[in-house]
């Protein structure tokens, strides 16, 4: 993440999943299942479903936070056929059991979130008024930048070269 505040940030909420395990160590699997546009009224861990077997619920609300620099990826993620978000969920030690650790537009970024290895990180398909504002939003500040293929410096073969020892350098 950049240490560059945001151009803009788009309110999103999470919903979340909970479904039983048949694992003997977990009682429930949890992940990321969705995003909505916007800032809902609903309190954060509202219960949307259950049937005994799966709940949904409203996580709450984070923060999409657009880059400039970042135009290529949000155009990547918009061409790619599937436009995605990345939603990061952080394990808590009581009630509610996750917290939202972040959502991103950015692929490589929702790549980072699962270098710790210890949130759970779902990619989400991006609602389309998010597709529109980050549209527009790549459209207006995008700038192309050429590639360049960096040329490497040739190898000096006498610096791998054996030396001999010079008069007096040796052990005596």
């Amino acid at each position: 993440m950049s240490n560059v505040p945001p151009h803009i940030s788009i309110p999103v909420g999470v919903i979340v999943e909970r479904s039983k395990s048949e694992n003997p160590w977990a009682d429930f699997y949890w992940r990321a299942t969705g995003v909505l546009a916007g800032q809902p009224e609903t309190p954060a861990w509202t219960v949307l479903s259950d049937d005994g077997q799966r709940a949904t619920f409203y996580a709450g609300t984070a923060n999409v936070a657009l880059y400039r620099t970042e135009t290529g990826f949000y155009r990547d993620n918009l061409t790619s056929g599937a436009p995605a978000l990345w939603v990061a969920l952080r394990a808590t030690e009581g009630e509610p059991p996750y917290t939202i650790a972040a959502v991103t537009a950015d692929p490589a970024e929702g790549e980072s979130f699962t270098e710790a290895g210890t949130d759970l990180v779902e990619q989400v398909p991006m609602p389309p008024p998010i597709q529109e504002l980050l549209t527009a939003f790549v459209a207006e500040h995008h700038v192309e930048r050429p590639f360049f293929k960096r040329k490497r410096d040739r190898a000096n073969p006498e610096a791998m070269a054996r030396r001999s020892r010079a008069a007096g350098d040796g052990d005596e």
